[in-house]
């Protein structure tokens, strides 16, 4: 089955589009990526979008303008990755949508909204779509994220050690996964079974004071980001900062835990910055590069991790990797360099390593998703999750009159495998 998976993560900055084929071979479900390719939201839907977050306000109206629009963009990008990477032979899309907000207070999940209305994509693609794929798990009393976690504990289970998958998006998660998850042995921080959660702000942060304080490059354009980490280079980690952000409740709170930017936005910045004084704006995205850094490192530091499996926008930023392989205690690479770790053994690679592109991980991931729900089978892991029981996620909205589904397979998969295979269904998939 090929199959398109759609996402835009917190930093709302692209649709990333990743095709997948995906067969099962006894209890291996095998995945040969097919490419990826990534829509940039226009400036317009981008600002009316950042516009109406928390803790800004929104209508209704605003609401449905932007579910529409995102909806329209997701179906571009969607038709786009079908006939690039698929040669027009999609099968199913998987949409995760643009997560507008998540209801968590007091430690538990109320609700979540992701928006981006799934017609669009089914009616310009013709294909059924899969989306809306958390709110079933927070109805069965689970966090709703990291959704992945199902994905990375396939992929990783029967590896050696404490496997963890970190994910550095808007916001951090992990999915640590000992040795002999779902069977014999495992670590004793985890009683052997694989456990999931948002670490806090990776990029998110760091994007936020980037955008406010930073000001223009030097073609005039205003900064988006650290790229390349380079204001953090320049900057010095103001420890008096450092210490206020780091005495957030949300770190010291038991996993199962999500969290985003309706907790960690500019105005959470601005009023940690009054505390302050004035500083340098290299100085405030140092501070928060480390904050990231500290965060991801003392929320993987209790499982005695062997390796560090990364992907996302966060890899990209050398600064951000250096200073969490400094806090790990380690010194492996990222992007192919590898090699161990200090006193704890931890190895820092990315997940292109091991078959999966940094950047495109959570759309192949979801791509997945869709994969099972399309099957009838589970997406999540409730000890990952905290859901009383696994759930099949999503709706299905069908790509045309006479949709069929195919039927549960006799043995549901519980390992996943990367084949490389030949890439892309057509050639000119690049534009």
């Amino acid at each position: 089955m090929r199959v398109v998976g759609l996402m835009s993560g917190t930093s709302y900055d692209a649709i990333d589009a990743a095709a997948a084929d995906l067969s099962l071979d006894g209890d291996t479900l095998v995945l040969t990526p097919l490419g990826m390719i990534s829509e940039a939201y226009d400036d317009d839907l981008r600002a009316d979008l950042a516009g109406a977050l928390p803790p800004a306000g929104a209508d209704l109206a605003t609401v449905c303008r932007l579910d529409t629009r995102i909806g329209r963009a997701f179906a571009a990008a969607a038709v786009r990755a079908d006939e690039e990477l698929c040669g027009g032979r999609a099968d199913l899309v998987a949409s995760h949508g643009q997560t507008v907000f998540h209801w968590a207070e007091d430690g538990r999940v109320h609700g979540t909204l992701q928006i981006g209305e799934a017609a669009w994509i089914a009616e310009a693609t013709g294909r059924p779509v899969v989306s809306g794929f958390r709110t079933r798990d927070v109805a069965a009393g689970g966090q709703g994220a990291p959704l992945v976690s199902i994905v990375d504990v396939m992929w990783l289970r029967g590896r050696p050690g404490v496997a963890v998958a970190l994910n550095l998006g808007g916001i951090g998660n992990v999915t640590v996964v000992p040795s002999g998850s779902g069977g014999s042995g495992g670590s004793e921080a985890t009683g052997g079974e694989p456990l999931a959660f948002d670490t806090g702000p990776a990029n998110a942060l760091i994007d936020a004071a980037v955008r406010a304080l930073a000001g223009r490059d030097a073609s005039g354009e205003p900064y988006m980001m650290d790229a390349g980490g380079a204001l953090a280079a320049r900057g010095a980690v103001h420890p008096p900062l450092l210490r206020r952000l780091l005495d957030d409740p949300y770190y010291a709170r038991p996993a199962p835990k999500t969290t985003g930017k309706e907790l960690f936005h500019l105005p959470y910045l601005r009023s940690a910055l009054d505390s302050c004084g004035p500083l340098p704006v290299e100085d405030v995205v140092a501070t928060l590069t480390r904050l990231t850094a500290r965060t991801v490192a003392d929320a993987i530091r209790p499982f005695a991790a062997t390796e560090v499996i990364a992907s996302g926008g966060g890899t990209r930023n050398p600064v951000l990797m250096d200073w969490l392989r400094e806090e790990l205690g380690g010194i492996g690479g990222i992007g192919g360099i590898g090699g161990a770790g200090g006193a704890g053994g931890c190895v820092v690679r990315s997940s292109d390593e091991l078959g999966l592109p940094a950047g495109a991980k959570e759309a192949y991931a979801f791509a997945v998703l869709g994969w099972l729900t399309a099957h009838g089978l589970p997406g999540t892991v409730p000890s990952c999750t905290g859901a009383r029981h696994p759930s099949v996620l999503g709706s299905i909205t069908p790509g045309g009159p006479r949709m069929s589904l195919p039927r549960p397979p006799a043995t549901a998969p519980v390992r996943l495998t990367v084949d490389a295979g030949p890439g892309p269904l057509r050639p000119d998939h690049a534009r």
